[in-house]
């Protein structure tokens, strides 16, 4: 496995980074889940760096793009409820956005999964022409049917729609696992029509609760090339040409079962606790909890 250099993400420099966490990588310790959207956290990551500059942390040293697609291709998945409670929360929070758009012609959805958020776009009517990008197998194959043809299995890159092709582009907790997400916003710049939005929903590196838990985090992961705040995350859409972009944080909605996953119990105490929560029923309680998650928004100009 070849690894690639890397700089900052956003500004491109490393003259004003500093080491922010030696590796924790243990390849032993890898799973066919390892690569897998909303798994049990593994407490790795990479070596990171902080630029202070852009107060962005990223990874140094990354496998080669042909790696990475790889470790995608074959990661395995069992988040289909939890895909169905995100969706309905992407939706409700960019519902105020649909009036802005110019029209209701052409969603693309990037790092799509099983396609819950094309499912939800379709359901509420609110765009025609959707379709979804995945690199994963194992999440295309549990797609709806009524979806399942509309998802491409592919890293998005350069040069694979034309444009001005789309109203809405999406980007839902993928840009920490893209090696190049500043060229994945120019990017999805260039393919959408003039007024047309791009939405990124990302860890809030900064947010109260993953300053708290520090690297028990589960946003410290060997799948998060870079990570963002607030601040770093408006720049990288701005400085790829996006206007009126905004940025907020947001509560989830998920089972108790889920958040008791994330939650750096120890191992034996989380055991127990997942357990209790299945048996008694209330694992399956819905409950919605302010984790570190930020929206942002922005548009080409008309």
């Amino acid at each position: 496995m070849q690894n690639v250099q890397r700089n900052c993400p956003l500004c491109g420099q490393c003259d004003q980074s500093s080491l922010y966490a030696e590796s924790t990588l243990d390849r032993k310790q890898l799973t066919e889940f390892s690569f897998a959207s909303r798994k049990d956290p593994e407490y790795m990551n990479h070596r990171l760096m902080l630029c202070a500059r852009c107060d962005m942390l990223y990874v140094s040293e990354i496998a080669g793009v042909s790696d990475l697609s790889s470790e995608y291709d074959s990661a395995a998945y069992d988040s289909q409820v939890e895909s169905v409670y995100a969706a309905s929360t992407y939706m409700r929070l960019l519902l105020p956005m649909f009036d802005r758009l110019p029209d209701r012609v052409g969603a693309l959805d990037i790092g799509t999964g099983d396609g819950a958020f094309l499912v939800e776009l379709l359901e509420r009517g609110k765009l025609t022409d959707v379709v979804g990008l995945e690199p994963s197998t194992a999440p295309i194959r549990s797609a709806d049917a009524r979806v399942q043809g509309l998802i491409r299995q592919a890293m998005f890159v350069e040069g694979l729609y034309p444009s001005e092709t789309f109203s809405l582009v999406t980007c839902f907790q993928t840009i920490e696992h893209v090696d190049d997400p500043a060229g994945l916003c120019s990017e999805s710049l260039r393919i959408l029509k003039p007024g047309g939005a791009l939405a990124i929903i990302g860890h809030n590196r900064r947010g109260f609760l993953n300053r708290i838990l520090g690297r028990k985090s589960p946003i410290f992961d060997i799948e998060h090339l870079q990570l963002f705040s607030p601040e770093s995350l408006r720049r990288l859409m701005q400085n790829a040409g996006f206007h009126s972009v905004s940025v907020k944080s947001f509560w989830n909605t998920y089972p108790v079962s889920y958040w008791a996953r994330l939650f750096p119990f120890p191992r034996p105490i989380k055991k127990a606790v997942i357990g209790l929560l299945r048996v008694t029923g209330l694992g399956r309680i819905p409950l919605p909890f302010p984790v570190g998650n930020l929206v942002a928004v922005g548009h080409r100009e008309s």
